[in-house]
């Protein structure tokens, strides 16, 4: 149990300059200050630099984006985006923070939201 609660406080890290193509899947937090062409699934936090790039899919808990993303985001708690965020995706989040100069192009949509019209459309039939 103790090696278990070891990896969930690991933070992982892919430096500026790094470039990986395939999909991720960590336990614990993630830090990326590179390129990833290729979708990530994560249980806890991932932050993505103001040099880190991907060019995929994002699952984690929460997220806080300095840097590019080109995909689809679906957080379970927080989503950051700072000032110098771009996103180009569909983002589905519980909550959403996003700071002044960034720039987001896709639809947002809140978990609560999308339970919500899940049950209307099972209520309907």
């Amino acid at each position: 149990m103790a090696k278990f609660a070891e990896m969930e406080t690991t933070i992982n890290t892919i430096a500026k300059g790094t470039t990986i193509k395939g999909s991720i899947s960590a336990v614990g937090d993630f830090r990326l200050d590179g390129t990833l062409e290729g979708n990530i699934t994560l249980n806890g936090k991932l932050v993505v630099g103001e040099s880190g790039f991907i060019k995929g899919n994002i699952v984690c808990q929460n997220a806080n984006i300095i840097g590019n993303v080109n995909g689809n985001i679906s957080v379970k708690e927080l989503l950051s985006l700072n000032s110098t965020a771009n996103v180009k995706g569909d983002i589905l989040i519980n909550r959403l923070s996003i700071e002044p100069g960034a720039t987001f192009s896709g639809t947002c949509h809140m978990l609560d939201e999308v339970r919500k019209e899940s049950e209307e459309a099972a209520n309907e039939d």
